[in-house]
C-alpha cells in the first residue's frame, strides 16, 4: 500500500492578506517558512496543509487554465472535526468571516459546507463513531482487515 504522510492542497487565491485574516479567524495556525507575499500555508493538522497560491503564482505551476472557483467547482475539500458541535463552530464562524454556506444533499454524516472567500468549496463533516463500528464488522469499504 502506497502511503504519504504529509498532505499538501495548492489552491488560487486573490488575495494573500485577506485569506490570511479569513483562515485565521476561524482559528488556523500558518507555517510562516512556507508563506510569504504570493503564499500563504494554512495547516489544518501536523500532516494536512493549503497552500494559498496567489493566482498569478499559482498559474504557473500548470500549462491549463485556471478556473475561478467563484462560478465554476472541481472538488469539494473534506476536515473532519473531533465533536459534532465544532461542525456548526466552523461552519457558522466561516461565514461570519465572508465565506458563503453551501447546502449539500442529506448524507448519512453530520455534514455542512462553506466557500471560502475564493469560492473553493470546504466540507466540515463529523461521525458518530458508534455509526462506524459495524463496517469493521461487515467488512464494508473503509473497514479495517480482519
Amino acid at each position: 500500500m502506497t502511503t504519504h504522510p504529509t498532505i499538501f492542497v495548492t489552491l488560487p487565491v486573490a488575495e494573500i492578506t485577506a485569506s490570511r485574516t479569513f483562515w485565521s479567524t476561524l482559528g488556523y495556525s500558518f507555517n510562516e517558512q512556507l508563506s510569504d507575499d504570493t503564499a500563504l500555508c494554512v495547516a489544518f493538522s501536523d500532516s494536512i496543509f493549503a497552500m494559498m497560491l496567489r493566482r498569478d503564482r499559482f498559474e504557473t505551476f500548470t500549462d491549463k487554465p485556471v478556473a475561478d472557483a467563484s462560478s465554476t467547482t472541481q472538488m469539494l475539500i473534506g476536515l473532519t472535526t473531533p465533536t459534532r458541535a465544532d461542525v456548526d463552530t466552523l461552519v457558522d464562524a466561516a461565514v461570519a468571516a465572508g465565506g458563503t454556506e453551501l447546502h449539500l444533499p442529506e448524507v448519512s454524516m453530520e455534514v455542512r459546507a462553506f466557500s471560502d472567500l475564493d469560492g473553493h468549496g470546504w466540507e466540515i463533516m463529523w461521525t458518530d463513531p458508534r455509526t462506524a463500528e459495524p463496517a469493521a464488522e461487515t467488512g464494508e469499504p473503509g473497514s479495517e482487515p480482519a
